[in-house]
């Protein structure tokens, strides 16, 4: 994929695209995105892929003022404008599903069809227990087991990452404990704008996801007035990366080519 460093609002975002066609804007979880998944050159066959680093993940600036997943979603809405796109096809995978959600309440009609893959942001159970668990509080190996369906496959040893990589690890950590730590990984107000939201939307979730369970996203996917679920087999928190050919099918069959 080709990058370049794009200035929103006074703040430096990397982004990359490839493809060519209907644009597609995807929005990365909390591991940052890495242009070296297989699963952009499958999007991107019939595409235009556009996915920027969320300011402060990966090599993207972080202002002082922005501290929260709805100055994000402003940083994104100008993009677009930026980038001339007067609508677009939008996917977001975990707290980048939290993002799309926030820009799609704020500005509908700019957004085609949406695909949400394994979303936080609201809050659907009780007030006394967390919809989703303290990914802060877990020891790795955890974390890992609710994350993946095969972690041993999926997890890199620490110690072969470059400083680079693991500079880069951190900083995408520590942000999303800025933006998402509290009220916990969602927007109290969120879930009251989502029926503002007019495109067909599709939620995904992997089989095998331990962080985002089938009745949270059933609950989520009820507070938009088109939405359906589907599940993908043999994959955890992030279907995209552990079953790549099997996500971009059902993405693409979505939201049509």
């Amino acid at each position: 994929m080709s990058s370049r460093v794009i200035t929103i609002a006074g703040i430096e975002l990397e982004l990359a695209e490839d493809g060519a066609g209907a644009p597609l804007l995807m929005l990365h979880g909390a591991g940052g995105f890495d242009a070296r998944h297989p699963v952009n050159a499958l999007l991107s066959k019939q595409r235009r892929l556009i996915c920027p680093s969320h300011p402060g993940f990966g090599k993207s600036a972080l202002p002082d003022w922005l501290d929260s997943v709805d100055d994000i979603a402003h940083v994104y809405l100008e993009l677009l404008d930026q980038l001339g796109l007067q609508t677009v096809d939008l996917i977001g995978c975990s707290v980048g599903g939290w993002i799309a959600a926030e820009m799609t309440t704020k500005a509908p009609e700019r957004f085609t069809k949406l695909v949400f893959v394994g979303p936080v942001g609201v809050k659907t159970g009780p007030p006394d227990r967390l919809d989703v668990p303290d990914m802060f509080a877990l020891p790795a190996d955890e974390l890992n087991r609710l994350l993946f369906h095969d972690p041993i496959k999926m997890v890199r040893d620490p110690a072969s990452l470059n400083d680079e990589e693991l500079t880069i690890s951190v900083r995408n950590r520590e942000t999303l404990a800025l933006i998402a730590w509290e009220p916990y990984m969602h927007n109290p107000k969120l879930k009251h704008r989502l029926h503002r939201v007019t495109a067909p939307a599709l939620f995904l979730r992997g089989a095998s996801d331990g962080l985002i369970s089938d009745s949270y996203l059933r609950s989520y996917a009820a507070l938009l007035p088109k939405a359906q679920v589907a599940t993908i087999s043999d994959a955890g928190h992030i279907p995209h990366l552990e079953q790549p050919e099997a996500f971009a099918a059902a993405a693409l069959a979505f939201l049509g080519t």
